[in-house]
């Protein structure tokens, strides 16, 4: 290959985005040696919530297809972990990696119905969220799930790769779900700069217009899903090992649902780097307004003692975001610098 077309290569964005996930990385990998012990807490949370952010982002932001149910996905993920950890003694990997599967087949089948009938906007984002609330019922009343007890990890001696446990704020717990979450991105950038996440794209913008030329609307779509699925699993599955417990209501409950779209919407829908960014100002807001309420200074101190302080914040967020960020934090922010 010619000097030329390295440099092309270098040049191009898949290139440079992959430059920027690969340095970011191994800043953020430094985190735990600067983060107080007691904040670490707050940066698994907020890992997490990207995590689940760039999943939702895969199938309603590139994929078009608005979704208020991926608590499923992530149910999905946290349940098989424990599942098979406490009933089988099955390594949280292989658990991740099962509950992933399951959550793409279980995406997949959903989605082909849904589409099937031509389910669309509103009424596609009302179902999965139907969807996500049948799972909560369903594992609420089998025993084999321990109804609405749910699952406790059984915790260990020692610390243990193998299973996914490790001292109390271990660093490897903020080295983790980063891991994850650089896949996640790494597999987003792929898509985005392959034929199928352009394909994926174009449906989007135009199903009509793509369907005209040819392309599989069906199939693409739920690639996409299938992707999303798989990776809000994970991010499921990491859960169960870090609080090592699970039951029905944290792991299908609508919060989770929540979760992953706030931080996709105020950090910009449908790019690589806005969940990212809008979980970074998502994940530390609990724990700002906690702070808050607790200790409030004479100005604030008439939310001592108050309760919903996050959730009123999101809301004044997401309506700021809306009126003058209409791309989100770091969407907009992009579109004028490209300007």
């Amino acid at each position: 290959m010619t000097g030329l077309s390295w440099r092309s290569v270098l040049r191009s964005p898949g290139a440079r985005q992959f430059a920027v996930l690969i340095v970011g990385t191994a800043l953020l990998a430094c985190l735990p040696y600067v983060l107080p012990v007691e904040r670490h807490a707050v940066a698994v949370r907020t890992l997490t919530f990207a995590i689940i952010a760039v999943g939702w982002n895969i199938m309603s932001g590139y994929g078009g297809m608005f979704s208020f149910g991926h608590a499923a996905f992530f149910g999905i993920g946290a349940y098989a972990d424990a599942y098979l950890l406490v009933s089988h003694g099955i390594s949280p990997w292989i658990g991740m990696l099962v509950g992933g599967g399951v959550a793409a087949g279980f995406g997949v089948a959903t989605a082909y119905l849904l589409l099937r009938y031509r389910l669309a906007g509103a009424y596609f984002a009302l179902a999965t969220f139907a969807f996500a609330q049948m799972l909560l019922l369903l594992v609420s009343n089998l025993d084999i799930l321990n109804k609405t007890l749910g699952f406790n990890i059984p915790i260990l001696r020692d610390s243990s790769w193998a299973m996914m446990q490790f001292e109390q704020n271990s660093n490897n717990y903020i080295w983790i779900p980063l891991g994850l979450l650089a896949l996640a991105l790494a597999v987003n950038i792929l898509l985005v700069h392959s034929r199928t996440g352009q394909y994926i794209m174009a449906i989007r913008d135009d199903e009509t217009a793509a369907e005209s030329l040819g392309v599989p609307v069906m199939r693409y779509r739920l690639v996409a899903v299938a992707i999303s699925s798989a990776i809000t699993a994970a991010a499921g599955a990491f859960y169960t090992q870090y609080y090592l417990y699970v039951d029905p209501n944290t792991a299908f409950g609508a919060t989770v649902s929540v979760q992953a779209i706030v931080p996709a919407v105020i950090g910009g829908i449908g790019t690589i780097w806005g969940p990212v960014v809008g979980a970074a100002v998502v994940g530390p807001l609990s724990e700002v307004t906690a702070t808050i309420l607790r200790d409030p200074p004479p100005a604030l101190s008439f939310l001592e003692g108050k309760s919903g302080l996050d959730v009123a914040t999101y809301g004044i967020l997401l309506i700021i975001i809306v009126l003058f960020l209409s791309r989100g934090i770091y969407g907009s922010l992009a579109e004028r610098f490209r300007r």
